[in-house]
């Protein structure tokens, strides 16, 4: 790759660029269980599961699958809450060369159903008490795996004193399985031989969906290749090795949680502690009790953290390497964790769309409230986003990125997918939406989005989807999404809305309990301001730069 000005910066001992592997992410797995049977691979709630028993459950679910007739390039929907049910699942539909189709566990019915239909997905895994929303999306019960999240620990109960309040209920409760569901302990119990399935670097093993400035969420597909890019990257990047202990709190319905947290560390023999929930006392429990040495996070997880009034109790001495991405971290909280606990902050920058990171700022040389250089292989740069002119040092304009970490293109959407790359240079280039600026030092910095998205907490919140699922409520003629400051979160998620004659008396209260019954929680409207009208173009849209830009006003 042609030498830049972020190379005198680059990590030493660190390749500019690498080849991705040949292989499938299941082989991964399949290796450092032979070479570390006994290691932990996952801890959960306590209780560990070696590499070697992780690769036999692995092997029974396979088997399993593969007598329901999952097979090669099928989809299936995986909609877990951190657990090791979720790693299974994901390694067994790999293992049969289908496709992993993660599901936010937010999701409700409605944005189910879509994902079911676009997918073309005929079977799903998930919990007991995420059940009734996928027979509400119409998913027949017998087409689904279920289980409950403890049932993998000793006597299938979550016991203990330091488990956060309320979490004991949640996980015993006796709910009944759906009649005609499976129940995991069933597909578990399956001696049949697992089929041999080539599965290779070119064959598709992720289809997440991400939405957009217009419509339905897309789905993203990457092969094993760009998947197994960043796996192997994030672990040359960041020293690691398994001798880790990292803390998976991160979503792994996320591209982060997935490609960072979960394969990155089984890729290394690392092991992997995983908390279904975020809680910061007991987040701060586990890296003290398991020696965690690294943690990938968001920063809200992070502030929180400090926030408790337990912080002085807490051991974090065992952290050798924190960061993440998804928001900026407040400079504030970023020299309180240095002081602290004599701990850099790594920020990094990447999307559904670039499996994870496609810039991270350098261990030794960081830079706060920045995007960070690009990765390893990963060609960015800013260019004017009317005319694609390559921009000079400075100025603002769109990030583009290259390389083996960006995906295919969007599922079904050969139109979108045309629309999301540009020739540059004679390279396939990805449009982000971000706009940002080079520094002359070659680190990233993002000023804003061309794209109409709202960051709230690390979870992207697109208007339009709010905005679609919103006008299905009788009660309301039109909606704008817009994003309003928040002191916490970053920015929130705020409604305005036209009332449906007829509807006058309809509340705030009434209608943010709707949306809570429609829509994944981050996506409900924070804020929800009544007017008698939206602004319109002389074409008929609706004006939301307007709305946003009078919001910001209001908030200075």
């Amino acid at each position: 790759m042609t030498t830049r000005a972020h190379h005198k910066f680059w990590p030493a001992r660190v390749p500019h660029a690498i080849e991705p592997p040949a292989t499938a992410l299941t082989d991964n797995l399949l290796v450092n269980a032979r070479r570390f049977p006994h290691r932990a691979a996952l801890v959960f709630l306590g209780h560990t599961t070696t590499y070697a028993e992780l690769a036999a459950q692995v092997q029974r679910l396979t088997a399993w699958l593969h007598g329901r007739g999952i097979a090669k390039g099928d989809r299936v929907l995986v909609d877990l809450q951190n657990c090791p049910q979720l790693v299974i699942a994901h390694y067994a539909i790999l293992s049969l060369g289908a496709v992993v189709v993660p599901v936010n566990p937010m999701c409700r019915a409605a944005e189910i159903r879509h994902l079911i239909t676009d997918s073309g997905a005929g079977f799903a895994v998930t919990s007991v008490d995420l059940s009734a929303e996928w027979l509400a999306a119409g998913m027949a019960a017998s087409n689904l795996l279920v289980t409950r999240l403890a049932e993998v620990l000793p006597g299938g109960r979550a016991e203990g004193a330091e488990l956060p309040a309320g979490w004991a209920d949640w996980l015993n409760a006796d709910l009944a399985l759906p009649a005609g569901a499976t129940p995991w302990a069933e597909a578990m119990a399956c001696t049949a031989t697992p089929p041999v399935v080539q599965v290779g670097a070119d064959d598709l093993a992720l289809l997440p969906y991400t939405s957009g400035t217009t419509g339905h969420p897309k789905g993203c597909m990457h092969k094993h290749r760009s998947l197994q890019h960043n796996i192997f990257a994030g672990g040359l990047w960041a020293n690691a090795n398994h001798e880790d202990v990292v803390l998976g709190v991160v979503p792994m319905f996320h591209i982060t949680g997935m490609v960072v947290v979960l394969h990155g560390t089984l890729a290394c023999g690392a092991a992997l502690v995983l908390m279904p929930r975020w809680q910061r006392e007991y987040a701060a429990h586990l890296i003290a009790t398991h020696r965690v040495t690294r943690w990938t996070n968001i920063p809200t997880m992070v502030i929180d953290l400090l926030a408790s009034p337990q912080v002085d109790r807490f051991d974090l001495s065992s952290l050798i390497s924190i960061g993440g991405g998804g928001a900026a971290m407040p400079q504030a909280v970023a020299e309180r964790l240095w002081q602290r606990y004599g701990l850099r902050y790594m920020e990094g920058y990447g999307l559904t769309e670039t499996a994870a990171p496609s810039h991270s700022n350098p261990y030794d040389a960081p830079k706060q409230q920045c995007l960070g250089v690009p990765y390893l292989s990963c060609d960015a740069r800013v260019v004017d986003p009317d005319t694609m002119r390559e921009l000079p040092v400075g100025e603002a304009g769109e990030i583009i990125v290259h390389g083996p970490m960006v995906f295919e293109g969007y599922w079904g959407r050969p139109d979108a997918t045309e629309a999301a790359f540009i020739a540059f240079e004679g390279k396939r280039f990805f449009r982000t939406g971000d706009i940002g600026f080079v520094d002359a030092d070659g680190y990233f910095f993002m000023t804003d989005r061309l794209k109409r998205m709202i960051n709230a907490s690390g979870f992207k919140v697109w208007p339009s989807e709010v905005e679609n699922l919103m006008h299905a409520h009788p009660g309301l003629a039109e909606a704008c999404i817009i994003s309003a400051p928040d002191a916490y979160r970053g920015e929130t998620v705020k409604a305005v809305v036209v009332r449906r004659a007829g509807h006058e008396s309809l509340t705030e209260a009434e209608l943010r309990e709707w949306c809570r019954a429609n829509m994944a929680a981050y996506k409900v409207p924070a804020l929800i301001e009544f007017v008698d009208s939206l602004p319109k173009s002389g074409a008929g849209k609706v004006m939301w730069r307007t709305l946003q830009d009078r919001e910001k006003a209001a908030a200075k």
